[in-house]
């Protein structure tokens, strides 16, 4: 059993841990910016191949107090190696310090890779070369006030990069936030769906994935645990195989995308068919004046507008935030309106209360997620559990 933290955007550790628990997780806590949790080997993969919301999985392996490079340098040499890595490995070493006295994060992984190379240099004469795109070993180097954490990134390239979004449009909604709102929201694709403004496309690929229960990482074709000594490809081949019988073939309920520009609508068309979902999602250019309910079935409409994000631009917005709230007070009266912004002056221009707002993180962008709903009843709903669809 091992011990384990998967990292996140701010706002989305609790859809995280319940993901973790609900692929079976043992010792799940929230922390900030990520979840530990404790498994074996399969559990590894598992949270590599099915976790929507993580950006990358840590398997720490040494903690210490280190007040200058030389003190980081003799605690990395204090770890066998040779337990983890031969000379014939790659390794690379990620970093990121705040608030330490070592200040220089390449630095700082310059000396782990020092220290390392050097412990294997002085026992046979022989040391391991770098690879920073795909190292058989990644180290991931995190140091906050003196505390040092060496970990293997098992994952290595962000988990959020799922392939089928090779293009990034301004202000683009990264696909672990986009799945972890639709989580929240306690979306499991047996309702149906409306994004309006859909840009690239992201939210409703991201739907489509969670409602057809296919994993965000079925086919990457590289993952950072493939350098392990200890990777068993039949069992990770057989955790994939196990993945594609159970996904569905069709949606349980349709999801519905427009966007007002024709060159995304093109964009998030193509991002579909990367994506294995292009027969399954239609893109249409339609105004979001224009957009009525697709089915007599009421279900949610979910937004991430343009709020603005030079000097002056928000007062242009005014006129698009006041007609989706007009449109959907009046042609979708018994769906769920939930819009991300993080623009508050904006937010109040749709002219309807939000039943709930949730803080999160677009990048270092602090938004909150609003949802409303035209027919209130006198009491607010009670937030909804989110289901998420597991092996």
């Amino acid at each position: 059993m091992s011990r384990f933290f998967a990292t996140c955007a701010r706002g989305l550790e609790s859809v995280l841990a319940l993901e973790l628990t609900n692929l079976k997780a043992a010792e799940v806590t929230p922390g900030l910016g990520g979840v530990h949790f404790s498994g074996g080997v399969e559990m590894l993969y598992k949270a590599n191949l099915w976790l929507r919301t993580a950006v990358r999985v840590l398997e720490p392996v040494l903690e210490a107090v280190v007040r200058n490079p030389d003190e980081l340098y003799d605690a990395v040499r204090t770890i066998p190696w040779d337990r983890y890595l031969t000379t014939d490995h790659t390794i690379a070493v990620d970093c990121n310090v705040k608030n330490s006295g070592i200040t220089h994060s390449q630095y700082a992984a310059r000396r782990v890779k020092d220290a390392i190379c050097d412990q294997f240099r002085d026992r046979n004469g022989l040391r391991p070369s770098v690879d920073v795109e795909h190292p058989a070993i990644g180290l991931n180097l995190h140091i906050s006030r003196d505390q040092a954490i060496l970990s293997f990134d098992t994952s290595w390239d962000s988990l959020h990069k799922r392939g089928y979004r090779p293009i990034q449009t301004r202000a683009p909604l990264n696909e672990a936030l986009a799945a972890g709102l639709l989580l929240h929201l306690g979306y499991d694709g047996t309702k149906p769906l409306v994004d309006p403004m859909c840009g690239s496309g992201t939210l409703p690929i991201e739907a489509a994935w969670i409602a057809l229960k296919r994993p965000p990482g079925l086919t990457r074709k590289w993952f950072a645990f493939y350098g392990r000594h200890d990777f068993d490809r039949a069992l990770w081949n057989a955790i994939r195989e196990d993945a594609r019988k159970k996904m569905l073939t069709q949606l349980p309920a349709p999801i519905f995308a427009s966007d007002i520009r024709r060159d995304a609508v093109n964009l998030a068309t193509d991002n579909a068919a990367a994506a294995g979902i292009g027969h399954l999602l239609k893109f249409v250019a339609m105004d979001v004046y224009d957009a009525k309910p697709p089915t007599e079935e009421p279900g949610m409409m979910i937004v991430n507008p343009p709020y603005g994000e030079r000097l002056g631009e928000e007062e242009e917005l005014v006129g698009l935030y006041a007609a989706l709230g007009d449109t959907f007070k009046r042609f979708w009266p018994t769906w769920e309106l939930c819009v991300f912004t993080p623009s508050e002056f904006l937010a109040k221009k749709i002219r309807l209360a939000a039943y709930r707002k949730t803080a999160f993180y677009n990048g270092a962008i602090p938004c909150k997620l609003r949802q409303y709903l035209v027919n209130q009843p006198d009491e607010s709903p009670t937030p909804t559990t989110p289901t998420i669809s597991v092996p």
